[in-house]
């Protein structure tokens, strides 16, 4: 990052440690909707520009929603992939196991046709030296023993080869839905993404300053909401020591674009963000906003601590990591930068604790 970069996000964090610290009750009071008669409010057969807001965060929380789909399909088809080649190489192992049993067989039944075809036993009786009839009694025990111990390891070989390639047939057939969906979400995202784009770039300049204006009015506001609630009633607990790394990772990427589906270095996906934080610490964690919401320990906001994910949305669509102070770092939406927010900025569903 250059030295231009690192200075526009200090900046950016500043401001917004400036904000979330300020007291509540000097946050500013939201301005006046604009008259008709001003610039981006809404006429007659048009829309108002907080309709429009509030359609392009739907829209965006739609394409978040498919990016984890897509996300959890691309980490699914990942894992099939590496056990199609493990079974792959199991498979070339087991028939190569069976080809030298095999071998070994036939060179037992050359031998027995060199002998005149008689059995081992038939030879023994023919034999007319004791010593040599009794030590041929214990060598045909062990040849026995070898040979029933070759016909059952041949067999078990010829069975693990059939479930290797039974495994091998259903995992590609994972695979190839895993690649269905994940080309259906891929389509979603873009769709969605596109949709709010286009809606965006039809407004005038000014109409867009507004609409930034609007997004920070509503998370002000919902930020005020939450912390006037008594949600949380403690801002400054210890984070744990993963949890600290954690934190240090995430924030520098402070500054950093978002893009659907990316885990860094140079972009990230809200989920991608709190994943790779997570793994910086050593502490690997699911891909996916949903999957964290899922498989991690759940903590109640209450008692929420630095480092542990606040995930956001009925659908779990959006994650962020608690920083403290009553504020997350996070990868908000396409169009936007890793950043810092207030916690309660967005409707919570829940806290999870990686390091529990």
């Amino acid at each position: 990052m250059n030295r231009r970069h690192c200075a526009s996000a200090a900046i950016t964090l500043v401001c917004a440690l400036a904000l979330l610290a300020a007291p509540v009750q000097a946050m500013a009071a939201p301005g006046p909707d604009p008259s008709p008669s001003a610039p981006g409010a809404s006429t007659p057969g048009k829309k108002s520009l907080e309709e429009v807001r509030e359609e392009i965060e739907t829209l965006y929380r739609k394409a978040g929603a498919a990016t984890d789909a897509y996300n959890l399909a691309e980490e699914q088809a990942e894992k099939q992939s590496q056990e199609l080649a493990r079974l792959t190489l199991a498979i070339a192992e087991g028939q190569a196991k069976i080809d030298e049993l095999k071998s070994r067989a036939g060179a037992l039944a050359t031998e027995q046709y060199r002998n005149g075809g008689l059995p081992p036993g038939a030879q023994l009786v023919l034999s007319g030296d004791p010593d040599l009839f009794l030590d041929g009694v214990n060598q045909l025990r062990v040849n026995q023993q070898a040979t029933k111990g070759m016909l059952a390891e041949l067999e078990q070989s010829q069975q693990d080869l059939e479930t290797y390639t039974q495994d091998a047939g259903l995992n590609w057939e994972k695979l190839e839905a895993n690649r269905v969906k994940q080309a259906k979400a891929r389509k979603t995202v873009k769709a969605r993404i596109a949709e709010a784009e286009k809606l965006e770039s039809q407004l005038e300049k000014e109409e867009r300053v507004r609409l930034l204006e609007l997004e920070q009015r509503a998370a002000i506001t919902a930020q005020k909401s939450w912390l006037s609630s008594g949600a949380l009633t403690q801002i400054d607990r210890e984070a744990s020591a993963s949890g600290k790394q954690a934190i240090a990772y995430a924030t520098a990427q402070i500054g950093k674009p978002y893009v659907w589906g990316a885990e860094g270095p140079g972009s990230f996906d809200c989920s991608g963000l709190t994943s790779q934080a997570w793994a910086s610490a050593r502490h690997p964690i699911p891909r996916t906003s949903q999957e964290q919401w899922r498989q991690l320990p759940r903590v109640a906001v209450q008692d929420m601590r630095p480092g542990d994910l606040i995930i956001y949305h009925d659908d779990a669509s959006h994650v962020g990591m608690y920083v403290g102070s009553g504020s997350i770092v996070h990868a908000p939406r396409p169009g936007r930068d890793v950043t810092l927010a207030g916690a309660g900025s967005m409707k919570i569903l829940g806290v999870v604790r990686p390091d529990r």
